[in-house]
């Protein structure tokens, strides 16, 4: 299985990064945060391995933290949008 590695600076939320991976059958694969909130950050990573890249990016989009308008999963979702678009 070959897949494309990403990383992308979030904004707007504790972390600093997200990297990724996507396969060729659009799987998200090795989802690491770099800052945040260590636990809910790993859960996240561990939910959406080898999950549709397109469904993840659908299921987070829009989720909030704190009133920030953003939030960890959300930046995921928008960078894997972008991971596609560039993939």
């Amino acid at each position: 299985m070959k897949a494309k590695a990403f990383t992308f600076q979030t904004m707007g939320v504790c972390s600093q990064e997200v990297s990724f991976a996507i396969d060729e059958q659009n799987r998200v694969h090795n989802v690491r945060f770099l800052g945040g909130c260590p636990g809910n950050l790993l859960a996240i990573g561990k939910l959406v391995e080898g999950v549709d890249a397109t469904k993840v990016a659908s299921l987070l989009k829009g989720n909030d933290c704190g009133g920030k308008g953003t939030s960890c999963a959300d930046q995921l979702s928008r960078a894997i949008t972008v991971a596609l678009a560039e993939k």
